[in-house]
């Protein structure tokens, strides 16, 4: 992993929202008094939505809410890549797979696409609203090649997919996450060729089993059942 430091350039101040106050409410009350620095995750999500990325400031009020030392937070949000520990766009933050799954499936063109519209990988766009990266992988190799924009995933992209997410978000729209060819989960492409059998996933082939070794008092109070 490669190392993660906070950004050169932080704001003066960080504090939540009056609305995120009540999400904030909401974590620490799931977790006892003196377990409360659990919630050090789920409150360091929380000012990531709210900014779009996770401040030396946020970090550091988090602590103070907490009551734990600030290196322990600052600990938690370096360990985990989930935290954006720089300013990302504020429209669209495309996390693009570069694993291999994605990369034999054209990621590289999609890596192209990216370049020419929004810029170097790492960096927001001059206007703020776009950024991206690449990362490792995100868990939808039958769906590759995919990225995960904001908060949800787009799959089986090409450059022109991809090209046309990014022009809707830039005009304002919401673009359908979910895959761009026809697929509505991770089933093959057209017809299904294996496990066509019902009896292979209905039940027909089930057998009766007898535990070994089960209480007696378990199976007279099954035969009474089976009785009644």
């Amino acid at each position: 992993m490669s190392v993660r430091r906070l950004a050169k350039d932080q704001p003066a101040s960080f504090a939540f929202s009056k609305e995120m106050m009540k999400d904030v409410n909401f974590w620490l009350g799931k977790y006892p008094a003196a377990r409360k620095q659990s919630a050090s995750i789920p409150l360091l999500w929380l000012a990531q939505k709210q900014e779009g990325w996770v401040s030396k400031p946020a970090i550091e009020l988090i602590a103070q809410m907490l009551e734990m030392p600030v290196i322990r937070v600052l600990e938690v949000a370096t360990f985990y890549t989930m935290f954006q520990l720089e300013p990302v766009g504020k429209v669209a933050f495309v996390q693009l797979c570069g694993t291999t799954p994605c990369m034999i499936r054209g990621a590289g063109s999609l890596i192209d696409v990216l370049k020419a519209k929004i810029g170097p990988k790492n960096h927001v766009s001059a206007d703020g609203k776009f950024s991206w990266e690449e990362v490792e992988c995100l868990g939808a190799c039958c769906n590759a090649p995919m990225a995960a924009i904001n908060d949800y995933y787009y799959e089986d992209l090409t450059p022109e997919s991809l090209g046309q997410i990014l022009d809707d978000f830039a005009a304002g729209k919401s673009p359908k996450p979910g895959s761009y060819d026809g697929r509505g989960a991770s089933e093959p492409k057209g017809a299904i060729h294996t496990l066509t059998d019902p009896k292979l996933y209905d039940g027909s082939y089930a057998k009766k089993l007898k535990l070994p070794n089960a209480p007696e008092k378990a199976k007279k109070a099954k035969a009474a059942k089976a009785e009644a």
